[in-house]
Order: structure tokens, then sequence, then C-alpha cells
């Protein structure tokens, strides 16, 4: 394949661009150590990811993000009968909107920027979950993208090829004129296996059961955070 200019850097939302951790720790129960909080936090979302796999490899179509949350926050309860009573139909319900309300990871606004202004690139979050969800956070965040793709948009989840092809088509652009940046390896697979470059960002909060080193020689760049991510994709 002949190598294009780069034109556009597709993102993951969630975990790469937004620390979803720190939103969710707040609304559990007060009871709770903060250890047992971040522990619960990790095995939520690790079984939100769980349920998505299955969806994709049952075939099944995309779900509502928040009736996703909702059923594996239930699953993890059902795991852990001795805090389940502590998780009251409020806590639950104000768990599953939090969500809705991120801020970014520190390093991600600025990057942005350099991405947009400096090299005049197009910036669009391309994520798994629901256009109202992406529309909360941007908000919240005050991240600025030239576009939301979703899941629920595409018609189906990252990393299916499909989901990515159907991005391209949209842009119509080329895989070779676009960047993944993400912080998980299955979307970052996904996106490679359509010709994409990819950038992995290490984010303490997602791919807990991955190899780092494995993950380190499979993308075209691995970075602790974004603070190098545009020189890093001029290199691309």
């Amino acid at each position: 394949m002949s190598t294009g200019q780069i034109k556009a850097v597709l993102f993951d939302f969630m975990g790469t661009c937004l620390d979803w951790h720190s939103s969710i720790l707040p609304v559990l129960p007060a009871a709770l150590s903060h250890d047992a909080k971040s522990d619960f936090a990790l095995e939520w979302r690790q079984t939100y990811f769980d349920a998505n796999t299955a969806r994709i490899r049952n075939g099944d179509p995309p779900e509502d993000i928040d009736t996703t949350h909702r059923h594996t926050l239930l699953a993890v309860l059902d795991k852990h009968p001795e805090i389940k009573p502590l998780f009251t139909q409020d806590v639950q319900d104000k768990a599953v909107a939090a969500w809705h309300d991120q801020k970014a990871w520190p390093d991600v606004a600025e990057a942005l920027r350099k991405l947009k202004e400096e090299r005049g690139l197009e910036i669009y979050v391309h994520a798994n979950g629901t256009t109202r969800l992406q529309l909360d956070i941007v908000r919240s965040s005050g991240l600025k993208f030239d576009m939301l793709f979703s899941s629920e948009l595409l018609g189906c989840y990252k990393p299916a090829p499909e989901n990515y092809r159907k991005a391209l088509g949209l842009l119509k652009l080329r895989a070779d004129e676009c960047v993944t940046v993400a912080a998980h390896t299955s979307d970052l697979r996904g996106a490679k296996a359509v010709g994409m470059k990819t950038v992995y960002v290490r984010r303490w909060t997602d791919d807990i059961r991955e190899d780092q080193e494995v993950i380190r020689s499979e993308n075209d760049a691995y970075l602790e955070d974004m603070r190098e991510l545009n020189e890093v994709i001029s290199k691309l």
C-alpha cells in the first residue's frame, strides 16, 4: 500500500481521553474505602468490555451503553454479595449516570489543540457508545472535536473491521491517511487490520489484563501520555 499524508486522527474516548475512574469513584457507596471503590470500578469497566466482546462474538447489534453499564453493574454486584446492599437503587442510578460526566486527562486538551491548530489535522472521536453519551462528555470535559462517531451511529462495535471502514467511508479518507489513538490494544488491532496507523497511549485505568511489552511492539508508537503526540504523528 502506498503511504499517504496523515489527514485525520481518530481518538478513542473513555480511558484514552477521559479519566473515567475519577468520575465514577465519588458516586460509589461512602462506606467503601478508596481502594475498594477503585477495585470495584476497574472490575466494572472490564466487565463492560467483556460484555461488548460477547455481543460482537454473538453477532448482536450495539446496545445502549446505559443499558450495558446497568446490567454489568448488577453482574459485578452479584459477585460481591457482601457489598451489594450498599448499592441502593439511587446509588445504582447515580453510578450509571456518572459515565455521562467525565473530565479529560490533563495532557489531552493541549495535544488536541496542537494537532488541530499547528498541524491542521482533522480530529474525531471514534468510540463505542451512544451519541448522547459522547455529547454529554464532550461538554463536561471541554474537549473539542470535528465529529463524534459512536458505535450507535456506525451500527457495530470496535474492533470489528466494518466499524472502521464505515467511519473511513463517511470521512472520504483512505486508511493510510488516518491515525487511531487509543489506550485499548483491541481498538488498535482493529485499526491496523484495515490499514490505519496506530498510536497507543498508556493509561493505568485501562488494558489491565494486557502485556504492555507486546502492545509496545505491535504499534507505530507507544506513549505514556499525549504530550508528545503531535511530534509522534508528524513522523508517521
